[in-house]
C-alpha cells in the first residue's frame, strides 16, 4: 500500500488516485532564462524517479511540467543579451532538454509554455474578477488573498503574519496599487516596450503564479492527484496556486502535495545560492561528471531530504554504481556457458528481495532503504555467477529484475561489446601468453589495454573486461 507525505496535512497518507490506474501529476518547471542548476535538476530527478516508480507499479502517468517563458528575469536576460524574450526561452528550453536527456529524465507528457496559454490566462483572471477575487488597479490585476478562507493552509502560516512580511518586501509604488499588502499579482501592466499582450486591462503579461493554475487545470482537470515542486515553492507560489484555482473552480485543487528538499554544497553544508557564489549549473557539471553518476547520486536520496553535493558523496555514488554494473556484467558473462533450466531457490530469493524493495518504496518513495535491496540483489547475482554450474533462466531472471529496479532510479546498464579488432586481438594474445606462462607479455598487454581505457578482470570463469570511465569529479 503506497503512502505519500502530503505537505498540506503534514502526514503520510495512503495514495488513492482519482481514476483507477492513472496518476495525474503536475510539477513546476524552470524559468528558462539560463541553464538549469543542480537545484532544478534535483527536483526534476526526484519527480522523474517517483513517476518511474508509479509506472513500475503499472500506473499510466499523465505528467505535466511547465516552462515559465516570460517574467522579470526573462525580460532582464533578453535586454542584457540584446535579443528577445522568445529567443532566450527557445535557447534555454533546448538546453534544458539536452541536460535532462543526459540525466535520463523522461520528457513530460506535456511541457506547456506560459506564452502559449495567454488567452486561457486572461479568461481565468476574468473569472476571478467576476467572482470578486480579482481587481484591476492601474493596468495591474491583483488577487484578494484575504478573501480566500484557507489562505496559508499549505505553508501553515497565519495571514496576519504574512501581511507584516509582505509590507516589508513590497515596493511603495506597488503597495499603493494594492488594496492589501498580502494581495498578489495576476496580471502586470507593461512597462515601456517590454514584451506584452493585449488584455481587457491594457497591454501586459501574466503574473508568475497564475500560469501554473491555468496550465495544470487545463491539461489535468480542476482536481488532479499530485502537485510537486521544490520546498522553496511552498510559499508563496503553491499557496497562491491553491487560492487562485479553488476560488475559480470551487473544487479541491490537488489531492497530494509533494515537495523535494534543497541541495547544499560542500562540506560546510551551505544552501546553494548565487549570492554565496556556490551556484552550479548542470551544463557545467556534466563537462566533468558522468551524467549517470549525477543521476544515481540524486535519485538515491529520499526526495524530501536535503542533498549534500560534495566530491566524497559523488565518489560514493560512482563506486556504488560501478558495483551494480559489475554485477550486471558478471551475470551476462555467465549466460554463454549456462545450462538450460532454472534454480527455484534462487528465484524465490530474488522475488523476496524485490518485495522488500517495493515495501520500502511504498513508504513515501524511501529510495535510500530501497537501494539497499538492489545492492542485495547484486550481491546475490555475483555469488550465483561464481557457481560452477548456473542456469540460464535464473540468470535471465536476476538480470531482468536488476535492470528493472535500477531503471526506477533512471539508470540503464551499459552493454559492453568490443568492436575494435585490435583490442580483441590483444585480449586473445594475452590469453595465449598466460597459457604459455609468458607473464611479462601478459602484463604488457594489460597495461596497453589499460591505457586505452580497457580494464581486464581474471575470474574463475575466464577473463572479462570493461571500459574504465574516469568521469566523476565535482
Amino acid at each position: 500500500m503506497l503512502k505519500v507525505f502530503n505537505t498540506l496535512t503534514r502526514q503520510k497518507e495512503v495514495f488513492t488516485p482519482i481514476t483507477s490506474g492513472i496518476v495525474k501529476m503536475y510539477v513546476c518547471g524552470p524559468t528558462v532564462y539560463n541553464y538549469i542548476h543542480i537545484g532544478n535538476a534535483r527536483s526534476a530527478i526526484a519527480f522523474d524517479t517517483i513517476r518511474r516508480y508509479f509506472e513500475y507499479k503499472g500506473y499510466h502517468v499523465q505528467y505535466v511540467s511547465n516552462f515559465t517563458d516570460v517574467d522579470d528575469k526573462m525580460i532582464k536576460a533578453a535586454k542584457e543579451a540584446h535579443t528577445t524574450v522568445p529567443a532566450i526561452a527557445d535557447r534555454f528550453i533546448a538546453e534544458f532538454m539536452k541536460d535532462t536527456t543526459a540525466l535520463n529524465i523522461e520528457p513530460a507528457t506535456k511541457h506547456p509554455r506560459a506564452t502559449e496559454n495567454i488567452k486561457d490566462i486572461i479568461e481565468f483572471i476574468q473569472d476571478l474578477i467576476a467572482k470578486g477575487y480579482g481587481y484591476e488597479s492601474e493596468g495591474d490585476v491583483y488577487y484578494r488573498a484575504r478573501k480566500f478562507a484557507h489562505y496559508g493552509q499549505l505553508s501553515h502560516q497565519n495571514i496576519d503574519d504574512l501581511e507584516v512580511g509582505a509590507s516589508q518586501h513590497t515596493d511603495p509604488e506597488e503597495m499603493s496599487r494594492k488594496e492589501d499588502p498580502v494581495d498578489f499579482a495576476l496580471w502586470k501592466a507593461a512597462k515601456g516596450d517590454e514584451i506584452s499582450w493585449d488584455s481587457p486591462w491594457g497591454k501586459g503579461r501574466p503574473g508568475w503564479h497564475i500560469e501554473c493554475s491555468v496550465m495544470s487545470t487545463k491539461y489535468l482537470g480542476d482536481t488532479f492527484d499530485i502537485h510537486g515542486g521544490g520546498q522553496d515553492l511552498t510559499f508563496p507560489h503553491h499557496e497562491n496556486e491553491i487560492a487562485q484555482s479553488e476560488a475559480k473552480t470551487g473544487q479541491k485543487f490537488a489531492n497530494y502535495w509533494l515537495h523535494n528538499g534543497f541541495v547544499t554544497v560542500g562540506d560546510e553544508n551551505e544552501k546553494m545560492s548565487k549570492s554565496l557564489g556556490n551556484f552550479v549549473t548542470v551544463h557545467d557539471i556534466l563537462k566533468t561528471v558522468d551524467p549517470q553518476v549525477l543521476r544515481f547520486f540524486m535519485a538515491t536520496t529520499q526526495y524530501r531530504r536535503p542533498i549534500q553535493y560534495t566530491q566524497g558523496n559523488l565518489d560514493d555514488a560512482s563506486n556504488n554504481l560501478k558495483r551494480l554494473q559489475t554485477a550486471f556484467n558478471n551475470l551476462n558473462y555467465r549466460l554463454k556457458d549456462a545450462e538450460s533450466g532454472s534454480d527455484p531457490k534462487i528465484e524465490q530469493e530474488i522475488r523476496q528481495i524485490e518485495a522488500d524493495f517495493v515495501d520500502q518504496m511504498d513508504d513515501d518513495f524511501n529510495v535510500q532503504n530501497a537501494i539497499t535491496q538492489v545492492y542485495e540483489l547484486a550481491k546475490l547475482g555475483n555469488v550465483y555467477a561464481e557457481r560452477p554450474v548456473v542456469f540460464k533462466d535464473s540468470l535471465s531472471f536476476i538480470i531482468k529484475t536488476l535492470s528493472e529496479l535500477v531503471n526506477i532510479f533512471g539508470i540503464e546498464f551499459k552493454q559492453e561489446t568490443l568492436n575494435d579488432d585490435g583490442i580483441e586481438a590483444l585480449i586473445n594474445e594475452r590469453l595465449a601468453a598466460r597459457k604459455n606462462r609468458n607473464f611479462e607479455r601478459s602484463d604488457e598487454i594489460r597495461e596497453q589495454l589499460k591505457a586505452q581505457g580497457i580494464v581486464l578482470e581474471d575470474t574463475p570463469q575466464g577473463t572479462r573486461w570493461h571500459r574504465d570511465d574516469e568521469k566523476g569529479n565535482v
